[in-house]
């Protein structure tokens, strides 16, 4: 389990970059918000390249999925962990989910 942030370099590709609260410390405080969304995806589905919609926490409730990304980078993500999508720029990322549903907590942040 851990904080995985997904942000978008001055190369135009999406990065990964395991989070420390330490390097973070606003984490560790009240976040401003703008509400939560509850979503159901299928099994096996795939998202070819995009990047995030906004940026947000990705909170996984059940299930399982994979992210890769221009470098030929792949990321696992199931039960309680946190993905802090930033990529909101260049050629994003692919998504595959796995062979369960999978159960989310999608909490959008202010821009």
């Amino acid at each position: 389990m851990g904080i995985v942030r997904l942000y978008s370099g001055s190369d135009g590709e999406s990065h990964f970059e395991d989070v420390d609260l330490e390097a973070h410390p606003e984490l560790t405080e009240l976040q401003q918000t703008q509400g939560v969304v509850f979503r159901r995806t299928e099994a096996g589905h795939f998202s070819d390249w995009h990047n995030a919609p906004r940026r947000q926490f990705v909170f996984t409730i059940a299930g399982q999925m994979e992210i890769a990304i221009g470098d030929g980078t792949q990321r696992q993500f199931g039960p309680g962990d946190v993905l802090w999508a930033e990529d909101l720029t260049g050629r994003g990322h692919t998504t595959r989910y796995g062979s369960e549903p999978r159960l989310t907590a999608t909490v959008p942040l202010p821009e």
